[in-house]
């Protein structure tokens, strides 16, 4: 009997031949021993994996903060008065070199991709989820030429914003510095004063100068039981208005009449808490 004359045997023949061999050569399991947990034990941690996780973590933050700190002297080192204002401020200015930019920013070059041609060189945020950022915005290109900063873009609410001149920055600066005021208004108007100081902090950074701001300061900090900064604030206020110098006449100057009176007792009321 063959194959050829009963082909419907062919199949059959076929996995019998396998069925046997399978058989000849079973498939082992190496079973160790199962370790069986009792009620009331527990799984050991795994201290060494956390151990070792941990060091690592440490190490690298250890080299980030001496390289940030090495940046940060070389960034230091001979700049101009407005630049190191801006430094000061924790915020990117034009003209400032990339140890400038990375000090300004808290970051060093891990931080950034570089795209490089000729002397033009564009620095994008590696991780534009944690975009670095300065005191005014997070940043989305940062472009360098002959070494310096040349014009930067930021990252905003309401889109993309770039500054590419000292009209720009200033113009722009104080736009962004009345949005946050606004803000901050809005915020105070619905009780979270912790958000509207938040947001008269960052507008500060621009219109320091601004008296009303740092009476809109002084009151958030003062609702937010501060009293030393509200004092402080008030003070601050009160020395920039150049009180001898103002007529209260007219409805807005009315306003600040107000102001004025409520920062004077304020200030007696607060100094007689911190004593």
């Amino acid at each position: 009997m063959s194959s050829s004359r009963f082909p419907q045997l062919a199949p059959t023949l076929f996995i019998t031949a396998l069925a046997a061999a399978s058989c000849a050569n079973p498939k082992r399991i190496d079973e160790g021993p199962i370790t069986v947990m009792r009620n009331g034990e527990r799984v050991n941690p795994p201290v060494r994996a956390i151990d070792a996780a941990t060091t690592q973590a440490l190490d690298a933050g250890i080299i980030g903060r001496e390289r940030r700190d090495s940046l940060a002297a070389v960034a230091y080192a001979g700049c101009a008065p407005t630049v190191c204002a801006a430094l000061g401020r924790g915020e990117v200015a034009l003209g400032m070199t990339d140890a400038q930019l990375f000090t300004a920013t808290r970051t060093t070059e891990l931080a950034w991709t570089a795209r490089r041609s000729g002397n033009v060189t564009v620095l994008a945020p590696r991780d534009a989820d944690v975009a670095p950022r300065d005191a005014v915005a997070a940043l989305a290109l940062v472009q360098l030429t002959g070494g310096t900063v040349a014009s930067l873009t930021y990252r905003e609410p309401q889109g993309l914003r770039t500054v590419s001149s000292a009209s720009d920055a200033s113009s722009a600066n104080l736009a962004r510095a009345a949005a946050l005021t606004r803000e901050g208004d809005a915020m105070a108007a619905a009780g979270d004063f912790t958000a509207a100081l938040e947001r008269y902090d960052r507008a500060s950074v621009v219109s320091e100068a601004d008296a009303t701001l740092q009476y809109k300061m002084a009151t958030a900090l003062d609702k937010l039981l501060r009293p030393r900064e509200a004092e402080l604030r008030y003070r601050l206020f009160l020395h920039r208005l150049e009180l001898e110098t103002i007529d209260a006449e007219g409805s807005a100057n009315a306003k600040l009449a107000d102001a004025i009176a409520q920062a004077r007792e304020r200030i007696i009321v607060l100094d007689r808490r911190t004593r």
